[in-house]
C-alpha cells in the first residue's frame, strides 16, 4: 500500500464515507483524523507543533511523531528497568516501525491491518483500524500475542481544544476514585511547571486540590495556562462500557470514547497547557488534553506498575500478566456527533438501536451510529 508523507511522517491512509485517517509507520500513531459532520470537516486530535520542524531527529521517535492516538506498551516513562527490560518511553509499539499487512473492504467496512514484532519483550502486536460508512467513528483493536509476564498498557488519545478558556466541557462515566500524581508532575528547576497538589484524592472533576490551596475545575479546559498536570481515575468495572466525552458547544459537536473498564481500568487526564519550557515543548504545547485509557500506575512505567504500589496494594491492579498461549485483545471506539450550541456536559451515554444516545446534564438527547458489538471482542 502506498505511503503518504503527513506532517513529516510516512503514513498509511484509510477512509470511509464519514471518516478519514492516517496511521504513521513509525510508532503507529493514528492521526490526523477527519470526521465529516453535516458537511463540516472536524479534526479534534492534536499534532505536536514541532512535528514539521527540522533538527528533531535526536528526539525519541514517539516525540518526533506525537499525534492523534496511539497504543502504549508498556505505558509511561519506563525510566527504571524491569527484570533487565529497558523499554523506551511508551514502549516499542509507540516508537518502532510497523509492518503493513493488508487493507480490506467488505460491504460498508474498511479495515487496515498492521503488525509489530517486539524485541525487548518478545512477542507480536496486531493493530486493526476499522472505519464504517455512515459512522463518524474510529474502531481500534490490538491483539497482543506470544508474550508473557506483567505488562501495563493504554491508549494515548490527545485532543486539541479551541484557544479560549473552557472551550471544552469534560465528562466521564461514573468512577470509583480519582487521584493526582503521588509526586510532582513537573520540576521548576528543569523548566517544567504543574499546578495540582500531589497525592490528593477527589470525588468531582470540578474540585481538585491545587498547590496554592485553591481548587481546579478539570471539567472545563483549557485552563491554568502555563501548567501541565496529570490525574488518574478508576472506571466503574460494573459498567457494560465506560466512556469519556468532551462537549464543544460553540463548535456544535461532542467527542466521545468507549471502552471495556475491566480491561482498560483507568482514565488518565494529561492536561498540557504550556507548562513545559524545555525542548521540544518550549512552552508551545498548549490547549491539549490527553484522555488516555490505561491499565497502569499513572505514567511511571512497567517497573512501577508491575511491582507493588499504592494502588495495587489497595486492590486496584495496575498491570496484567500476559500469557504466551492466549492473546489479549484491546478494543476502543472514538467518535464525534453533532450537538446544539446549548448542549452542556455529557451526563450519560446509553446504548440504543444502531448506536448510542448521548444525554447532557439538562436532559437534551442526541443519537449517533456506533457499532457497540465491536467492544465485545475484548
Amino acid at each position: 500500500m502506498q505511503l503518504h508523507k503527513v506532517h513529516s511522517q510516512l503514513s498509511w491512509p484509510i477512509r470511509s464515507s464519514k471518516t478519514s485517517a492516517y496511521l504513521t509507520r513509525t510508532g503507529g500513531h493514528l492521526g490526523p483524523i477527519t470526521f465529516t459532520l453535516k458537511g463540516r470537516q472536524i479534526e479534534p486530535y492534536s499534532v505536536a507543533p514541532w512535528c514539521d520542524d527540522k533538527g528533531i531527529s535526536g528526539l525519541p521517535p514517539v516525540l518526533q511523531v506525537l499525534r492523534g492516538d496511539f497504543l502504549c506498551m508498556p505505558f509511561g516513562g519506563n525510566n527504571v528497568p524491569f527484570n533487565k527490560e529497558q523499554h523506551p518511553v511508551h514502549g516499542e509499539v509507540a516508537n518502532s516501525k510497523w509492518t503493513f499487512e493488508s487493507i480490506a473492504s467488505c460491504r460498508d467496512k474498511t479495515t487496515l491491518h498492521t503488525s509489530l514484532e517486539t524485541k525487548l519483550r518478545p512477542g507480536r502486536v496486531d493493530k486493526f483500524i476499522e472505519l464504517v460508512d455512515g459512522h463518524c467513528a474510529v474502531y481500534q483493536r490490538h491483539s497482543i500475542s506470544h508474550m508473557s509476564g506483567p505488562m501495563c498498557f493504554g491508549h494515548h488519545a490527545m485532543l486539541r481544544f479551541p484557544d479560549y478558556p473552557g472551550s471544552g466541557l469534560v465528562s466521564l462515566s461514573p468512577f470509583k476514585f480519582a487521584r493526582t500524581l503521588p509526586t510532582p508532575f513537573e520540576n521548576p528547576a528543569q523548566k517544567g511547571y504543574s499546578s495540582l497538589k500531589p497525592g490528593s484524592s477527589f470525588t468531582s472533576l470540578s474540585s481538585v486540590p491545587m498547590l496554592d490551596g485553591s481548587s481546579a475545575d478539570l471539567s472545563r479546559f483549557p485552563d491554568r495556562r502555563g501548567f501541565d498536570d496529570l490525574v488518574l481515575l478508576e472506571s466503574d468495572p460494573n459498567l457494560d462500557f465506560a466512556w469519556s466525552a468532551v462537549t464543544f458547544p460553540k463548535e456544535k459537536y461532542v467527542w466521545f470514547a468507549l471502552k471495556n473498564p475491566r480491561i482498560l481500568k483507568y482514565t488518565i487526564f494529561w492536561l498540557s497547557n504550556g507548562g513545559r519550557h524545555y525542548p521540544p515543548w518550549n512552552g508551545r504545547h498548549v490547549n491539549v488534553m490527553g484522555l488516555e485509557e490505561v491499565t497502569s500506575y499513572f505514567h511511571y512505567g512497567l517497573n512501577e506498575s508491575a511491582l507493588p504500589n499504592s494502588l495495587s496494594k489497595a486492590g486496584h491492579p495496575t498491570s496484567v500478566t500476559l500469557n504466551k498461549t492466549s492473546a489479549l485483545t484491546l478494543s476502543t471506539i472514538m467518535g464525534v456527533a453533532s450537538v446544539p450550541a446549548d448542549f452542556q456536559h455529557v451526563k450519560k451515554i446509553s446504548p440504543v438501536k444502531n448506536g448510542v444516545e448521548i444525554i447532557d446534564v439538562k436532559g437534551r438527547r442526541i443519537s449517533t451510529k456506533v457499532n457497540l458489538t465491536f467492544l465485545d471482542s475484548i
